[in-house]
């Protein structure tokens, strides 16, 4: 047997022990192991078991995981998720599917502080999809709104996910940072567009609510002076070069504590649930790092890069069409797989693949995150719909299925923004001078 050919049965391997449902993590680590004693041994295998879980979770800049968590945790406990909500809700809520595009600026709200699209999409459906069903909101709309606003705490930064790319591959976590910003917001808008262009084409899906006075416009605004300015200290002093991203991470998470004291939201029951709640997730992707390591190690050690890199090469197909074959791939890849999972599993050789051919590796992993978000709402195990329906159990699977559809569609016509014009990209990295 070829080395390139135990690779891809390793992936094969891998994907049908999580179809099983076997946790990922110990997918990876298991395959990876037993990929290490056939390809070279049990010197091998003794090697990674001693040394890769300790230097997959102990490499400079780790630390951002646990504080970005904590952060998110408590930016819920404290309520800040419910006041974005309320204020932008002020601003258009009047409009027919008002309230569903205030849900969408709200979850860009929360997420530039949560950094977790499961997270965003629980809070933001606890607090909206009550209000939007009262209303009379269609389900397919409200649970749709919430699934696709939810993505948005994957890529606008802090996220979680672009902190592990970085980490992967040896990134700056910060040109990263700065990078998604302007894909955050186009994400943001033509979420707006999906939802617009869905009621206007079917009105019955959002009736216009009620016009708010400009008073009580200002009055819903001022009580998120806190958000707002934990936003701009976070990204604003990493954009600014004011302190590193680790640094900021660790400035969000003590101003989410202290929010959390000043609205009289904290206890000791709340400060150990909170805790409690930051090391399972933390401890989840640590354990999953550790998977992914064991398991890359194999891949490189199985030469299945380099094998698809020449078998591509020889294909005779230009690096674009390349790049398009990567796209789909992990379109694919996310209707079977959560995005955590699937980026920790591939990124590594899609990473050597593509920057082999002359992509920037910065926008490589924005590309990658886009891609990672349209597999958070992509049935039949997009993440973000059964959190949905575990908020409102009441809701079937085809109903959010149903209204998921436009906001696919508004994701491919970003995946299409983004590669043609690589400058939306790369524009605020280089202008901060991190790439």
């Amino acid at each position: 047997m070829s080395s390139g050919l135990a690779g891809i049965i390793g992936f094969l391997a891998v994907l049908g022990l999580i179809a099983v449902r076997v946790p990922i993590a110990l997918a990876m680590a298991f395959v990876g192991v037993i990929g290490s004693i056939a390809l070279g041994g049990w010197a091998q295998a003794s090697y990674i078991l001693a040394n890769l879980p300790f230097e997959a979770v102990s490499s400079a800049g780790m630390e951002i995981v646990p504080l970005f968590i904590f952060m998110g945790v408590f930016a819920a406990f404290s309520g800040l998720s419910g006041n974005l909500y309320g204020g932008v809700q002020a601003l258009v809520g009047h409009w027919r599917g008002g309230v569903a595009i205030a849900t969408i600026g709200a979850s860009a709200g929360f997420g530039a502080i949560c950094g977790s699209s499961l997270a965003t999409a629980a809070t933001m459906g606890r607090v909206a999809m009550p209000e939007m069903r009262a209303r009379g909101y269609a389900d397919s709309l409200l649970s749709a709104s919430v699934a696709a606003g939810g993505t948005l705490g994957v890529l606008i930064p802090p996220s979680i996910i672009l902190a592990l790319y970085a980490l992967l591959t040896g990134q700056s976590i910060g040109a990263l940072f700065s990078a998604a910003l302007i894909p955050g917001l186009v994400a943001t808008a033509l979420y707006m567009a999906a939802v617009l262009l869905q009621v206007t084409r079917r009105p019955h899906l959002a009736p216009p609510g009620p016009r708010l006075p400009w008073r009580q416009r200002g009055r819903a605004l001022l009580r998120i002076w806190d958000a707002a300015l934990l936003i701009v200290v976070v990204i604003g002093g990493i954009y600014g070069q004011v302190f590193s991203p680790t640094e900021a991470a660790a400035v969000g998470a003590g101003g989410t504590l202290l929010v959390t004291f000043f609205r009289g939201r904290l206890s000791a029951a709340v400060l150990r649930r909170g805790i409690a709640e930051t090391a399972g997730m933390s401890g989840m992707i640590f354990l999953i790092l550790i998977g992914a390591s064991v398991f890359n190690y194999f891949i490189e050690l199985s030469g299945l890069t380099a094998t698809l890199t020449q078998a591509i090469q020889g294909s005779g197909l230009p690096p674009l069409g390349i790049l398009l074959l990567v796209v789909l791939f992990y379109v694919v890849l996310g209707c079977f797989m959560d995005s955590l999972s699937m980026v920790l599993l591939t990124v590594v050789p899609m990473y050597q693949l593509v920057t082999g051919l002359g992509y920037d590796p910065v926008w490589f992993g924005i590309i990658v995150v886009t891609v990672a978000e349209i597999g958070l709402i992509t049935p039949p195990i997009g993440m973000n719909l059964f959190v949905i329906q575990a908020v409102m159990p009441d809701l079937k699977l085809p109903t959010v299925i149903q209204g998921i559809l436009p906001f696919i569609l508004a994701d491919l016509v970003r995946v299409a923004v983004l590669i043609a014009f690589p400058g939306l990209v790369l524009f605020l990295p280089r202008l901060l001078g991190l790439v």
